[in-house]
């Protein structure tokens, strides 16, 4: 993972855990999931978006020669 083996996460999180607390660090943890969460929502709407223009433009091409 980005080139990080255990010590550097073991640093990292004390490191956290100095800055923020334990009290904060799940409610940052709660934070993180929940913007990943509608971030990863987000893109599977555009991507239904994007499906569904392109077979409308489809539809409209197979139409279009038939005239």
């Amino acid at each position: 993972m980005f080139g990080l083996g255990l010590p550097e996460m073991g640093i990292i999180a004390v490191v956290a855990l100095l800055i923020f607390g334990p009290k904060k660090i799940p409610e940052l943890g709660n934070a993180l999931g929940k913007t990943l969460r509608s971030f990863k929502d987000g893109v599977g709407l555009a991507e239904d978006e994007t499906v569904e223009k392109e077979k409308d433009r489809d539809n409209d091409e197979e139409v279009k020669p038939g005239d």
